[in-house]
């Protein structure tokens, strides 16, 4: 069996990471799963991903974490650094699932779950 190529990360009993796991299944595709409860959030990753996607995409604003940080904190976050720094600390608050369609620096990164988006990324990872 080939290596996957894509690797999804978010965590395991999120609803919209179980959608994007069932969706690449049904694909057929073999991908590589990343918890962040139980492996943590790579640092390298994390700042490959905000730089590709943008901090204010990659931050879950509108979930149970963020909604929960004082106001504050959330008024602090206006840039990547601070995103980031957040990210670090709370990894509740990344959007999820982040997916890295392909291997290496090259690959393509998808944050949060659509059909659509997912069906184009596929495509773009098999020409």
């Amino acid at each position: 069996m080939q290596t996957p190529t894509i690797t999804l990360y978010g965590i395991a009993n999120c609803d919209t990471v179980k959608k994007a796991r069932a969706w690449l299944a049904g694909q057929g595709m073999a991908y590589q799963f990343h918890d962040f409860k139980k492996q943590g959030v790579p640092e390298d990753r994390l700042q490959a991903w905000l730089a590709a996607a943008g901090w204010d995409k990659l931050l879950n604003r509108q979930g149970t974490t963020w909604r929960k940080l004082a106001p504050e904190v959330q008024a602090g976050v206006s840039d990547a650094a601070s995103a980031g720094a957040l990210l670090r600390a709370q990894s509740s608050a990344i959007k999820r699932p982040v997916v890295e369609w392909g291997p290496g620096p090259e690959a393509r990164v998808t944050v949060g779950f659509s059909d659509e988006v997912f069906t184009q990324a596929l495509r773009l990872m098999n020409p």
